[in-house]
């Protein structure tokens, strides 16, 4: 077994809310130095930039999963993992399909880089990636699951886009096993307030928006297969638990 140092929520500047400092070798410098093995970019409905970062990684022998944060139907951010490009690109395609097509204001919103391994700018997006999409909550674990990928509620302790705030409640109908808590401190509330959780495994990221919130090597995971798709499945054989 091997433990792994994960941080499986990260925003790069593709994110309009990500820094512009959060580019792909930033972001995989500052995991390196805070001693992470693991890590995912998941800016909101896009994988643009997932490709760049694990190039830009991959010369400090850190895995990258591709990620999105998804802003479903009813703006409850969940987090999407996937173990390769293809799949990853896949599940990108059905998403901007399904994103409402507003044009990004970057005076208020911010800017929307699409970079390469080295920090280029290559593209910048056109549309808000931080609106909804037209996919409910209860809409996406399927399909994401039938790419080879994972999916879960985001930070669902914080009181804005998370399924407490924005719904109030737990689905009687979710059948979800896993779920993010972005401050561990609250777990015990949360879990008295929604006993549902008492029978998740709890996966605790940064959601980082700056390097200095990138997570330093604190939260891990035990597993045989430290690969992307070793991860995956890890966290798949967690969610049916």
């Amino acid at each position: 077994m091997e433990k792994i140092f994960y941080d499986f929520h990260l925003h790069s500047c593709l994110s309009p809310c990500g820094d512009n400092d959060m580019t792909p070798a930033n972001i995989a410098g500052m995991a390196f130095v805070n001693g992470l093995s693991a890590i995912a970019l998941t800016d909101h409905n896009t994988v643009k930039n997932c490709t760049s970062l694990k190039l830009a990684a991959e010369q400090y022998g850190i895995t990258v999963l591709y990620g999105m944060e998804l802003t479903t139907d009813e703006e409850v951010h969940t987090v999407c993992l996937f173990p390769d490009e293809k799949s990853a690109n896949e599940w990108n395609e059905y998403v901007y399909s399904k994103l409402q097509k507003i044009k990004n204001n970057t005076k208020i919103f911010g800017n929307q880089f699409i970079m390469n391994e080295t920090d280029k700018i290559i593209g910048e997006e056109e549309f808000l990636l931080i609106n909804a999409t037209n996919i409910s909550f209860e809409e996406v674990f399927a399909p994401v699951y039938e790419l080879g990928g994972i999916a879960y509620p985001a930070h669902v302790d914080k009181n804005a886009n998370s399924l407490i705030s924005n719904l109030g409640f737990v689905p009687p109908d979710s059948t979800f096993k896993l779920a993010e808590v972005h401050n561990l401190e609250s777990l015990d509330a949360l879990k008295s307030a929604h006993p549902y959780f008492e029978n998740c495994t709890i996966l605790s990221s940064s959601d980082a928006h700056y390097l200095e919130n990138v997570n330093e090597a604190k939260h891990f995971l035990e597993l045989d297969d430290p690969s992307p798709k070793g991860i995956i499945n890890h966290l798949r054989k967690l969610n049916t638990k």
